[in-house]
């Protein structure tokens, strides 16, 4: 089901190939902020986006190392921030590295790190409804980013 930014999956693998689309969209500099409960389905997410930039590596939600670092056809940096004490720890985790650098940059738990996120970027709310059912709201901020959420609804109806 699609409505306005919004697409509904019934499954971890549905959740999953829409970030399948959305790596194969991703250009170096992009950003995905995620929210969501734990359980959500940002991991299966993760991996679907990995997926799409030919990461050939296994994704794991980096909660205890807080990045990880993956190639593909352009680096991926997968942050997990839960474990931080608040927006001033990013200066730590050398964040502007990874958010201006040549990759893609992946941020589970953005709400506890909001003040450290750039103004442009996708966030995306998962919101679980059941056990399998997710709700995908995304929320561009930039140009970038609406063409990328434009392109990928199209992608969603044509049933790629």
């Amino acid at each position: 089901m699609l409505a306005m930014n919004v697409l509904t999956t019934n499954s971890a693998e549905e959740t999953r190939q829409v970030g399948v689309l959305l790596g194969r969209l991703f250009e170096p500099g992009d950003i995905l902020c995620m929210y969501g409960d734990l359980g959500a389905g940002k991991t299966a997410l993760s991996q679907g986006v990995a997926l799409g930039l030919n990461v050939n590596e296994h994704v794991t939600s980096p909660t205890f190392t807080l990045i990880n670092e993956y190639q593909g056809r352009i680096p991926l940096y997968h942050m997990d921030v839960y474990r931080l004490g608040g927006p001033d720890e990013m200066d730590d985790l050398g964040y502007e590295e990874y958010f201006y650098g040549d990759g893609v940059t992946l941020v589970e738990w953005a709400n506890l790190v909001k003040e450290a996120l750039p103004a442009e970027r996708l966030d995306l709310q998962i919101i679980k409804r059941g056990d399998n059912e997710r709700l995908l709201r995304f929320i561009p901020w930039g140009k970038r980013y609406n063409i990328l959420v434009e392109e990928l609804l199209k992608l969603v109806r044509a049933g790629d």
